[in-house]
């Protein structure tokens, strides 16, 4: 049976010694386990992007890979700690609307609301809780053994918690797609709610306009590099500073400037003018 891999996704940065500090208790429980850090910059307690980030990481890793997911995690009345078993995958994280995202095209196999915490003292949970609980899962443990089971519909008396406002909104007449940021990448790329399943049904091969404040685009590519005409020679060819929609490898609306880089020549955040939760409207004609 090959060794189960442990996933690290946080907004703990790098300065600091929490990252190290949980590796170290992995350690300390399993010498021989495999750890690999998904990231540790996400924007500190930014639900959504650590939600796109593990959404479009997870499915790279074996089955039965354990993923801990260090956001909001502090353990309040409000924000319970969970265990999931969605997709052949165990994710572990407070129960805050993180796995949403991921439920939202999934149905989870199993949910439990963890409850060994009368057994720690702990004001550092993904350190103490997450920890004990992962390397628990790559013993071979179940998830009955450390929580309760609970149920995947959202409730205010219990179940999975729903991240709010990161589903896009179509019109009465199916003539228009409302979306909103939901994460900007490392090189000031824009991501959208709006995926190539739902743009394409209800688009239905009709011509459209993608409006994003002053930026608009009636074309969307499939790579970054399509954009370019390269039977132009190199020096008369629009280039640097092109910009692009394209649907990206996760298959979402992406709005981009081909070959930016934010500290220079600027990007499609900086240059349009786009953040996080900001609108993106397609309409189609």
């Amino acid at each position: 049976m090959p060794k189960a891999i442990i996933t690290l996704t946080t907004d703990f940065g790098e300065k600091d010694h929490f990252a190290g500090a949980v590796k170290g208790a992995i350690y300390s429980e399993l010498e021989d386990i495999k750890i690999v850090d998904i990231s540790h910059s996400v924007s500190p307690f930014h639900l959504t992007e650590a939600a796109y980030i593990i959404q479009n990481a997870y499915k790279s890793f074996p089955l039965g890979s354990i993923h801990i997911i260090g956001i909001d995690s502090e353990l309040n009345p409000e924000n319970k700690h969970i265990a999931v078993l969605l997709d052949g995958h165990y994710f572990i994280c407070a129960n805050n609307g993180i796995i949403s995202m991921l439920a939202s095209a999934i149905k989870p196999e199993k949910i439990v609301e963890i409850n060994i915490h009368d057994r720690i003292e702990t004001n550092f949970p993904v350190l103490d809780v997450f920890v004990k609980v992962a390397c628990h899962i790559a013993r071979g443990g179940t998830l009955d053994v450390i929580g309760k089971s609970i149920i995947d519909t959202p409730s205010d008396s219990g179940g999975l918690r729903l991240l709010t406002g990161i589903k896009p909104v179509i019109n009465n007449d199916a003539s228009q797609i409302i979306g909103n940021v939901i994460y900007i990448d490392n090189y000031g790329n824009v991501v959208c709610n709006i995926s190539r399943d739902l743009f394409e049904k209800i688009g239905k091969g009709r011509s459209f306009k993608i409006s994003a404040r002053t930026a608009n685009f009636n074309v969307v590519h499939t790579n970054y590099s399509e954009a370019i005409n390269f039977d132009i020679p190199q020096d008369k060819r629009e280039e640097d500073g092109k910009k692009l929609a394209l649907w990206n490898s996760s298959g979402y609306l992406e709005l981009a400037i081909y070959k930016s880089n934010p500290s220079t020549v600027g990007s499609a955040s900086t240059l349009f003018g786009l953040e996080y939760r900001d609108t993106i409207t397609v309409k189609f004609n």
